[in-house]
Formats: C-alpha cells, sequence, structure tokens
C-alpha cells in the first residue's frame, strides 16, 4: 500500500510539473514539450532531487512515447504521402544524409567511439512534423506549395527516421555493428513500412462496414486502440522499437481519423500520458554536465544540425530561389520526438553517455526554439498577402 501510494504521489507531481511548465511556455509562444522536459531536468535526480524514478514509471513513459507516435501517424495520410511527389521525397532524403553525416562525422573525429557517434547522428535526422505544422498552421501559410513540400519532406522524413531508428534499436540490442543482423533488421523495417503504407489502409477499409455493426461504444476507437497496442507488440518481437508500430497504426487509421472522430480522443490520451515520456526524458538530464567541453560540443551539434537540414533540404530547391530553399530547409530544422528517443534508447542501453544525451536533448531544444521565429520572418511575404485576402 506504501508503494502504491508513493506511486500515486509521484505521477500527480510528474503531470501537474510538467502541464504547469508546459503551459508557461505555451504563453511564451515556445512548444510546450520543451516545458515538460524542463520539469524533468528540474525535479529529477540531478537537480531539486523531487521525483526519485521507480520501476514502475519507465513502463508508463513506455506507454506515454507509444501514444505520442500513435497520434503523430493519426495526422499522417498514406494516400497524401504517396501524392506528394519525388521532390519531397529527395528533400527528405537529402535530409537525413546530410545530418547524419555531420552528425556522426563531427562526433567521430572528436575521438567517440563508433556506436556513440551513430546514435548521435540518428538523432540529428527526424524533423518534428507536429512542430513544423503547428508553426505553418499559426502562420496561415498551409495552402502555399512551400508548405506542402515542407509537410510532405517532413513526413518521409519521419518514416525514414522509423526506419533508422529501427536498426539503432538494433544496434543498441546487439552492442556492436553486426552487419548481417542489421541487413536482416533493414529488410523487416522496409517490408512492415511497405505493408503498412499500401495494405494497411486497405485492410481498414475493409472492416470499415463492420465498425457500425459493432454494439461496443466507440468501436472504431476501440479496434485502433488494440490494433496501436498490437502493432507496438509485433514491431518490438522482430527486433524494432515498439514506437515504429505504433506510427504505423496511426497512419492505417488516417484516412478514417475526421469520419470515427479518432485524432481528438486520441490526443486526449496523449495529453495525459505524453507528458511521463518527455518528463522523463528531463529527468534522466545531467544538467551540471553544461559547462566546459560538453558545452561546446552540445553548441557545435546543435549549430550543424540547423546548417545540415538547411544546406541538405534546401538545395534540391535551389533553382526555385533562396527563399523557398531556405523556407524549406528552416521547416524541416525542428527536431522532435524521434531525436529524444533515439536519445533515450542509447542511455538505456548504456551505448551513449550522460554527456552525449545531454547534448542530443540540447540540441533538440535548440532547433525547436529557434525554428518558430525563422519561419514567422521567412514566410513574412506570404503571411501579408494572406492577410491581404478579403474574403467575398
Amino acid at each position: 500500500m506504501h508503494d502504491q501510494t508513493a506511486l500515486l504521489f509521484e505521477l500527480f507531481a510528474i503531470f501537474v510539473a510538467a502541464k504547469v511548465v508546459g503551459e508557461i511556455f505555451e504563453r511564451l509562444r515556445l512548444p510546450a514539450v520543451l516545458g515538460e522536459i524542463l520539469a524533468g531536468a528540474l525535479l529529477g535526480p540531478f537537480a531539486l532531487d523531487f521525483v526519485h524514478p521507480n520501476d514502475t514509471l519507465p513502463s508508463i513513459t513506455e506507454i506515454g512515447a507509444i501514444f505520442v507516435l500513435f497520434h503523430a501517424g493519426l495526422e499522417v495520410s498514406p494516400l497524401d504521402l504517396i501524392r506528394v511527389g519525388r521532390k519531397a521525397l529527395l528533400v527528405a532524403a537529402l535530409g537525413i544524409v546530410v545530418p547524419f553525416a555531420l552528425g556522426f562525422g563531427y562526433m567521430h573525429w572528436r575521438g567517440d567511439i563508433a556506436i556513440e557517434s551513430i546514435f548521435v547522428g540518428a538523432a540529428m535526422v527526424a524533423t518534428s512534423v507536429g512542430i513544423t505544422a503547428r508553426v505553418l498552421g499559426d502562420l496561415g501559410v498551409l495552402a502555399s506549395r512551400t508548405a506542402k513540400i515542407i509537410l510532405g519532406a517532413a513526413v518521409f522524413d519521419d518514416i525514414l527516421g522509423m526506419l533508422l531508428l529501427a536498426l539503432i534499436e538494433g544496434l543498441a540490442q546487439g552492442g556492436a555493428v553486426q552487419w548481417v543482423r542489421l541487413g536482416i533488421l533493414a529488410g523487416e523495417a522496409i517490408v512492415f513500412a511497405l505493408f503498412m503504407i499500401f495494405l494497411g489502409p486497405r485492410i481498414v477499409t475493409r472492416i470499415r462496414p463492420g465498425m457500425a455493426r459493432l454494439s461496443t461504444h466507440n468501436a472504431p476507437l476501440i479496434t485502433a486502440l488494440a490494433v496501436c497496442l498490437g502493432l507496438s507488440y509485433a514491431s518490438a518481437k522482430i527486433g524494432m522499437a515498439a514506437i515504429i508500430g505504433a506510427f504505423f497504426a496511426g497512419m492505417i487509421f488516417a484516412e478514417y481519423s475526421p469520419e470515427w472522430d479518432l485524432l481528438p480522443r486520441v490526443h486526449a490520451i496523449t495529453e495525459f500520458l505524453g507528458p511521463f515520456f518527455f518528463f522523463s526524458i528531463g529527468a534522466q538530464l545531467n544538467v551540471r554536465l553544461f559547462r566546459g567541453e560538453v558545452l561546446v560540443v552540445a553548441f557545435v551539434v546543435s549549430a550543424l544540425a540547423i546548417v545540415s537540414k538547411v544546406i541538405g533540404c534546401g538545395f534540391p530547391l535551389l533553382r526555385e530561389g533562396w527563399s523557398t530553399s531556405l523556407q524549406v530547409g528552416v521547416g524541416m530544422m525542428p527536431r522532435g520526438e524521434v531525436a529524444l528517443i533515439v536519445a533515450l534508447i542509447g542511455l538505456n542501453s548504456q551505448i551513449v553517455t550522460q554527456a552525449t544525451y545531454a547534448v542530443v536533448v540540447f540540441m533538440t531544444a535548440v532547433t525547436t526554439v529557434l525554428a518558430p521565429p525563422l519561419l514567422r520572418y521567412l514566410f513574412r511575404d506570404e503571411r501579408r498577402l494572406a492577410s491581404d485576402v478579403v474574403p467575398t
């Protein structure tokens, strides 16, 4: 009973602290997720030492991560993904190759072991679809061609990032580079992704008529949640991260999300479970490490993370002008959940050190904070045109 009471108090403290600090960040027009991470860093064992993670919290944290990615998947329509075109795919591909090469190259050059350098490079890869979409929506430019390229590329980026995360997860479990095993894992990840993109939505379409005949209340939501948990388990079973299955589970239901009102309902679940995940990221961050060499490395990696996305993602659009190229590059700049999960996997596997983990969290925060004001400036002409249009 004492353990149960202590757990309930910790859950209460974590949830309230994360939401309060997140609200402060929202009022400052910054992403709430950064506030939730900061709350964990402040109250965790490396700072105020108010919350002590126990054996139960990691399980709740993992469930929180699963629903964060399930929610993200619900916003990614496979049909829109297929229609978005080769240009967005090229932007996404270079937006993965360049950041990974620079991140891995710098860490390896300064003497870090290969596996740790791979983790840093992988963390620099993924773009946060949610943050980018939120900023472009607030600016009122989602209908522009550039915004569609950004969002399409960000979606491809996330899927390619998911496949890379599958390889990283296998690397973490193996403890060393096992190329045959990684090749098999890559094949499994690609087959899994193609099946979910092309066949998954068709399966949902076939079961759609049966939803109306079910007596269970909220049958579509219950079915989607069951598929989410099932695919998370299947993904983990074949050697990939559970969140990969959750992401694709959301994606196969994306087409019918408006009809079944799935997004706001899953969002409510994520609003409850998500803060535990982001708080735990901050709680494992040793803020005392941000001095000397670690601080220098954090600034260098953050600069490389910014430059790599601007150059890598902007290069395919240079023929359309510097303005468009910069808009796309900066739009792809903010990192998000995947970068943090990669770092957390590495830390929990004891492959990434506390110092390297701190560097990745710092890089994620910097790119996420800088993107919104830069996008507001770069889209100033589009915003002016949108405000000049008077409805008839």
